[in-house]
């Protein structure tokens, strides 16, 4: 637990789940699966921390993660005052939660969500109240921009291919097939002939490396699909750069971070017309949007770039454009705070 600093509610308490892919309001850097709001370990003293800090006449907790949202509940026995703000992400609130947290999120006085997408997805199906529903969109990652004049200019890693690279970043999960690698995989038979030299690069990490391996060897295209793990910041940021397409197919992203790293590079972004990622992505403007799992509509959007370079410079310029006008560290930390200060004066 950690007490803001921030003059506008100088008595705020933040609770965060330490999960580094849901590290918020920065953005995540590991790929690895890992959420501490699930685990049990320490459950019992995390409660009781948060139940102290709350006597400390706390006017507000802001919950990193809708699986701590029974933990406010808890705090709210010490501070019955106490205004209350969680935040979603994306798929975790997409079906329902258990009955302790999907009643402990309708008593929020707020619910922050990325996307329009993902506030529909916890009025529907977590049933909050609209009017206690508010989109914050994420942010480009301080830290990632900070890296990204030294990145530009360093080469990518060792595993990094040549040629004409297609990059995707994200998990590797049975659990999480959704995302569309296996759709970039099957494309790739379409597009060799034409384009012999063209490469797939996928950045990520998890259980289901050996079943994309053996999806890219039925194919015939193991050689022309890479596997990068275990990148620093700097590292997976040579890898944007070094790219000429980005992406990520997929079906349920909350938000789509990665699709803001690739766009903040200058890189045209190809995504999933499905959640989030079409309030991220405007489609031909600085990329396209494709229905998941439609290998062909894919090949199309690939071949439109690959054979058209001015075109996807063009792409990338403008998403480079859109991310530092609506999506830098300072927009949402000034949306934050206006937030933060409502709550605290309402």
């Amino acid at each position: 637990m950690q007490r803001s600093t921030s003059p506008a509610c100088p008595g705020e308490v933040e609770s965060r789940s330490s999960s580094r892919m849901n590290r918020w309001p920065s953005t995540r850097r590991s790929l690895r699966s890992t959420n501490s709001a699930d685990r049990p370990v320490n459950r019992a003293t995390f409660a009781a921390t948060a139940f102290r800090t709350a006597r400390r006449h706390a006017k507000l907790v802001l919950a990193g993660h809708p699986n701590l949202a029974p933990v406010t509940q808890t705090m709210r026995l010490a501070a019955p005052r106490m205004k209350t703000i969680i935040c979603t992400h994306g798929i975790e609130v997409w079906e329902p939660l258990s009955p302790l947290r999907r009643r402990s999120l309708r008593r929020a006085n707020l619910v922050l969500a990325p996307s329009q997408s993902t506030a529909q997805h916890v009025i529907t199906q977590q049933k909050v109240k609209p009017e206690r529903v508010r989109v914050l969109p994420w942010a480009l990652d301080p830290e990632f921009e900070a890296v990204l004049p030294a990145a530009s200019k360093a080469p990518p890693p060792p595993a990094f291919p040549t040629g004409r690279v297609i990059l995707t970043v994200g998990r590797w999960l049975a659990a999480e097939r959704y995302k569309g690698m296996d759709t970039l995989i099957n494309t790739l038979p379409r597009l060799l002939p034409r384009w012999p030299e063209l490469q797939l690069a996928m950045v990520g990490e998890g259980d289901d490396r050996d079943w994309l391996e053996d999806l890219a060897e039925k194919n015939g295209v193991r050689s022309h699909v890479h596997f990068l793990s275990g990148l620093s910041y700097t590292q997976l940021a040579s890898c944007y750069s070094a790219c000429e397409i980005f992406a990520l197919p997929s079906l349920a992203e909350g938000f789509g971070l990665v699709y803001l790293e690739a766009m903040a590079c200058g890189k045209p972004v190809i995504g999933g017309a499905h959640g989030g990622a079409p309030e991220v992505i405007i489609d031909g403007v600085t990329g396209y949007l494709v229905q998941h799992g439609d290998a062909p509509q894919l090949s199309i959007a690939i071949e439109t770039l690959l054979s058209d370079p001015a075109l996807a410079r063009d792409m990338g310029a403008r998403g480079c454009q859109r991310v530092q006008h609506e999506f830098r560290f300072s927009v949402f930390a000034k949306a934050l705070k206006k937030i933060l200060r409502e709550q605290c004066e309402s």
